[in-house]
């Protein structure tokens, strides 16, 4: 799936990732590749990204917010947060 994070600012981050973890409202939500569409708020924590590198590796990224809201549809996943 497509991830975009967007600030006020700028956007901190736009890549294809295999899973992505919130920080939700109610607790933690992990997103997958064609995911029902949902729009959800975020709490203050961490949004991790893990996306897949070579030979069946896979990285994260750690990126702190305050709060934002999730918009997953059609295979894009965009989150406009407030970052730390």
């Amino acid at each position: 799936m497509e991830v975009n994070v967007i600030t006020a600012q700028k956007k901190l981050l736009q890549e294809e990732a295999i899973e992505v973890i919130l920080p939700g409202a109610d607790g933690e939500l992990s997103v997958m590749d064609f995911h029902q569409p949902f729009l959800y708020y975020l709490r203050g924590g961490q949004v991790r990204v893990i996306s897949r590198v070579k030979k069946g590796k896979q990285a994260e990224k750690k990126i702190p917010i305050k709060r934002g809201i999730a918009n997953f549809q059609g295979n894009v996943l965009t989150l406009i947060v407030e970052a730390r």
